[in-house]
């Protein structure tokens, strides 16, 4: 059982934001923005590639629920999900990041499209 598994089964506490029947949302333990938060699916899916389209629609308006809760629906946020190992998932179960709170950056030192990414 994932580590995700097992705060959706209470077994690992966390700071939850917003819950439903099929979708969490609680703060990251190791925040990147002054807004960071997790959304998973209850249902183990390990990652982007093997989710349904019905369990992305119902994790489009939770998220979208989330952002209204936290206030940073107005001001704007980025969604990201790793897939895969080239892709930088750590954990093998479907999660998104969500971050706001502030102006975000985005890293534009690969200027050269060619060159590794």
């Amino acid at each position: 059982m994932c580590i995700f598994c097992k705060i959706v089964n209470g077994e690992i506490p966390n700071n939850t934001v917003h819950e439903s029947d099929h979708f969490l949302a609680f703060h990251d333990l190791y925040p990147k923005a002054p807004i960071h938060i997790l959304i998973i699916p209850k249902n183990h899916v390990d990652c982007f590639q093997n989710v349904s389209g019905e369990t992305m629609a119902g994790l489009t308006e939770f998220a979208q629920e989330v952002a209204t809760k936290t206030g940073i629906d107005k001001t704007g946020y980025r969604l990201i999900t790793n897939n895969g190992p080239d892709g930088g998932q750590e954990i093998d179960h479907l999660h998104f990041h969500m971050l706001g709170g502030g102006k975000l950056v985005w890293d534009h030192r690969h200027e050269d499209p060619h060159k590794s990414l």
